[in-house]
């Protein structure tokens, strides 16, 4: 799908923001490691041992489908690699030579977590499975998540495979920009169309069933990693991703992810920033004495903030004091930028919010007759003139005077 997915998008939770102090975790989350981050600004809501390193289970798969939806398209065809997976490992149950298109080992992948569907996919893309984790690391690398490493594409328990509950919510991120992979884990189920046979299996993410703000990610679970969700939730228009690490049960680990979502969701509100239609400049128009334009946005801006601090976003009004018609009704004639945190989110054009005509030749010989200037031109030229013609009088005067004087001498 393309190398260029989502690049610009790496580091999503700013360095800034996570050097800053954070609240601890509820204490109704008892998972040794969490985090909860509001979307839209990378916002850490709390944060415990968000960047101890931990092992990861199946959650490792998460960076096994960024690099298939950057390398691979969802059409090609892949054929089942030599990986036969123990009966107790998650599996789709691809047989020996069964080849499924990209799209199908995908749902697998996410859904029920099939270890065979994340090597025929890692091998399919990069050959061999040694290559493909090389690609993991160096991708991990480039969205700057210093505290992952990975030995395998599946998440099983081995030196070296690991990351943090920070590294795994930026990671998702990511991720949940990309359609495909967001319709896959915000579903209850799936069916796998392609292959030998068609296949269904249920989202091992249980919490979606059981509450309907819940849209994601991914479940993990080893001996070594524990219980592990990597969890997303939307409501009133705030985007909520969260990770809980090595907690003991898989009901406790969705009890501890339901904690901080009722913990973290109250702490942030949705506000308008800029508002469609809501004048937000007055232009003189030029010939028409006292005539005002309004200027609008053309569009309405909504930002998430923490509860209380509106004041973080600010609006810069750009548009002109004097405008001449012909204007258009819509006609773009400034523009607001939006700044959150002295960071600029969003630009909005401000548009003409009625039309003006062009100005006739009345107007303008109306305008000119009333203008200060001319009016303060013309007084100096009358007071300019009075004084002339009084020197010139005075001039005379004195001339009369001295003629008079010559003759009778």
């Amino acid at each position: 799908m393309g190398a260029a997915l989502l690049t610009g998008l790496a580091l999503l939770i700013p360095a800034s923001a996570q050097a800053a102090k954070v609240p601890d975790c509820p204490s109704a989350a008892k998972a040794p490691s969490a985090i909860v981050i509001e979307v839209s600004t990378g916002t850490v809501a709390c944060a415990r041992n968000a960047d101890q390193e931990r092992q990861i289970g199946s959650t490792t798969k998460l960076m096994t489908a960024l690099l298939v939806l950057e390398e691979a398209k969802l059409s090609d065809t892949y054929k089942a690699s030599s990986y036969r997976p123990a009966p107790i490992e998650s599996q789709i149950g691809l047989l020996p030579g069964e080849r499924m298109k990209v799209s199908d080992l995908m749902r697998g992948l996410l859904l029920e977590s099939g270890n065979d569907a994340a090597m025929a996919l890692a091998q399919g893309v990069s050959g061999t499975t040694k290559a493909f984790v090389r690609e993991m690391n160096r991708r991990a690398k480039q969205l700057g998540l210093t505290h992952t490493h990975y030995t395998n594409p599946i998440g099983l328990d081995a030196p070296g495979n690991y990351s943090s509950a920070r590294d795994l919510v930026t990671l998702a991120t990511v991720l949940r920009t990309n359609k495909f992979f967001k319709k896959i884990v915000d579903s209850p189920s799936g069916t796998l169309k392609t292959g030998d046979h068609p296949r269904t299996f249920r989202n091992s993410n249980t919490l979606l069933q059981k509450y309907a703000y819940v849209n994601g990610v991914k479940t993990g679970h080893t001996h070594g990693a524990g219980y592990v969700l990597v969890g997303s939730a939307s409501r009133s228009g705030v985007q909520l991703i969260s990770a809980v690490l090595a907690t003991p049960t898989e009901s406790a680990r969705d009890a501890d992810t339901m904690a901080l979502y009722k913990w973290a969701f109250p702490r942030f509100q949705r506000i308008r920033a800029v508002i469609e239609g809501h004048p937000m400049a007055t232009a003189q128009i030029r010939f028409r004495a006292g005539a005002e334009l309004k200027l609008v946005p053309d569009r309405t801006i909504r930002r998430i903030v923490l509860r209380g601090h509106r004041a973080a976003v600010k609006v810069d009004v750009e548009a002109p004091r004097v405008v001449e018609g012909p204007i258009r009704s819509g006609q773009r004639l400034g523009k607001v930028d939006v700044t959150q945190n002295g960071k600029l989110v969003a630009t909005v054009p401000l548009i003409a919010q009625a039309a003006v005509p062009a100005a006739q030749i009345k107007d303008k010989t109306k305008s000119a007759a009333s203008s200060p200037l001319l009016i303060i031109g013309v007084a100096l030229a009358v007071v300019l003139a009075t004084v002339l013609l009084a020197a010139r009088r005075r001039a005379r005067i004195t001339r009369g005077r001295r003629h008079r004087q010559t003759s009778a001498a």
